[in-house]
This record gives structure tokens, sequence and C-alpha cells, in this order.
């Protein structure tokens, strides 16, 4: 029997509550007061991927609001709507709908592609761009092309998401069995634990959100060719004025550093890159107390140097 959205609904310091943005209900999780911040998680993960930062933020003085990208966990969970404009515009609406005109924004993996793209579309929104294991998406796309031996074939198992339907039963079977073996080829040594691997699987299992969470990769890799594709490319190409924080796991299997690192030569603003040694794509879940410590004194800077 699969599980059902209550799976996402685990207690902790922190309030759960429905937003409504642009026609779409999200599922969000609230804690502290202050400047806004803005969690957006990647795959295939759901809110619960910045519990610690929903501690640690709101200890800082910062509104912390970690939220379920559309097509995962609580939020709604529509047929269309995949392709990173869109999404960028949920985020941006969420944001809005949250009471605030802008917000500083911190996005993993697929987040993390998200909030570069809402920093150009959108820029008036994000006051401060954290990226985390998440190359801008033209580095993503030019390296996919130009670095066969290295991110194209980091990325094959998105390549095999391309196809209709078997991806989806390979990820839900068993348990989510291959939602826990993706946790673990991708981050350093020793994480996850048994019992955050689980939480995982069990979220990946409620009804649509594997097939959702895979139309993400679909629409970046066939868009690529189409009218759509090229268009977000030439919108992209557009220079970042927000200042930047680039963090990424030395270790990182999914993306490899030298992919994200490129994303400098897109930011007009002050940019920070850091490097976590010993940790892979999930450095704010692997090593959070170093992760926070580089997140809490880069937002506390006034002016972050280059």
């Amino acid at each position: 029997m699969r599980p059902d959205e209550s799976v996402v609904q685990i207690e902790g310091p922190w309030t759960h509550r429905a937003v409504h943005a642009g026609g779409t209900r999200f599922h969000v999780v609230e804690a502290g007061d202050g400047p806004l911040v803005l969690l957006l998680h990647g795959f295939p993960q759901f809110w619960w991927t910045w519990r610690h930062q929903l501690v640690s933020l709101p200890k800082a003085g910062y509104r912390a609001v970690a939220a379920d990208l559309r097509g995962y966990g609580g939020s709604d969970k529509p047929p269309r709507g995949y392709d990173l404009p869109t999404l960028a515009a949920d985020a941006a609406g969420l944001i809005r709908a949250l009471g605030e005109t802008g917000a500083i924004v911190v996005g993993h993996d697929w987040g993390g592609l998200l909030a570069w793209t809402m920093a150009v579309l959108d820029p008036k929104c994000v006051h401060r761009l954290v990226a985390v294991s998440a190359p801008h998406p033209l580095r993503l796309r030019n390296a996919l092309l130009t670095d066969p031996m290295g991110q194209l074939k980091a990325s094959r198992q998105a390549l095999g998401f391309q196809v209709p339907l078997l991806p989806e039963r390979r990820l839900t079977r068993k348990g989510g069995a291959l939602v826990g073996r993706f946790l673990r080829d991708w981050s350093g040594p020793g994480w996850p634990e048994d019992e955050e691997a689980r939480v995982y699987r069990e979220a990946f299992r409620i009804p649509t959100v594997a097939h959702c969470a895979l139309e993400y990769h679909r629409w970046f890799g066939r868009s690529q060719l189409r009218p759509d594709g090229r268009r977000f490319a030439r919108a992209m190409r557009t220079e970042i004025e927000a200042p930047t924080l680039h963090l990424h796991g030395a270790l990182d299997p999914r993306v490899l550093p030298r992919t994200a690192q490129g994303s400098s030569r897109y930011v007009a603003a002050p940019y920070r890159w850091r490097l976590f040694e010993g940790a892979g794509h999930f450095p704010h879940e692997e090593i959070p107390d170093a992760f926070d410590t580089e997140l809490l004194g880069w937002l506390a800077d006034p002016e972050p140097d280059r």
C-alpha cells in the first residue's frame, strides 16, 4: 500500500501550513521571525532535507520557510508545469504569498537550478542567492555537451529518466529502494542513516510524486532542442545581480565540482565559492554544522566579498 501525504507532516520546532500561490497549493514548513529565507529542496527529497537549517536559521534571527516543490510531498501535483520558468514563478509567488516582496533564496539540486532561474527572471524577489550542489543552468547544459566522460557520465541516471513509465516503476518498487541507493551513492561516507533513507523512500512513494519528480528531468532534457528551451537559454544569459554564495561538496559524484564552479561567469554581483571537503551531494545534511557556519557567516556579512 502506498503512503499518503501525511508522511511528510513530520513534527519538530516548526509549523506546517498550506500556502496558495498562482492557483497551486504548496505545503510549507515555517520557523522563526525576521528576514525571510526560502529553502528549496532537490531530487529525490522534500522539505525535510532542510530540517537542520529550520533550527539554525531561526536561532540566528531569520524566518525560515521550507517548501515542498510542485509535485512533491504535500504540495499539489498537477500534470504540467515542471519547466524551470514555471517552477521559478511558483517560488516567487510563494514569497509574495508569505507577505514579502523578496527573500534570501537557498536552493539545493533542482531547487538550486530554479533559484538561479528566479534570480534572472524575477530578480527583485531574490535579495541573496545561495546555490547548493547546483550549477547555473547554462553551465550544466554546456558541461553535458563538452564533458562526456565527466558531467555527462555523472548524469547517466537523469538520461535514463527520459523514457516513459519504466523509471517511475523502478523508483517506487521494493519500498523505494532505489531512492535510498541514490542517496547513498551521491553522498560522502556515513550518510544517510537507515532511518533518514526510510523517510525519503516513503515520501517518494506518495502517489504521482515519482512521475512529477521525473518530469523535471524530462523537461530539461527534451527542451534543449525545442523553442521553449532555446528561449530559456537566451533569457538565462542575463547576468545575476544578487550577491551569490555557491556551496558544493568536494566528493559530489552527481554534479561535479568543476561543473558548478564555472557558474561564476554568470554573476555580476559579489560571488563566493566554498568547497566542503569530505562531503558529497548533500552537504547541508551530511555536515550540517560546517554548512550552517558558512551560510550564517555569509548572511551576516553586509558586503560579501568575491
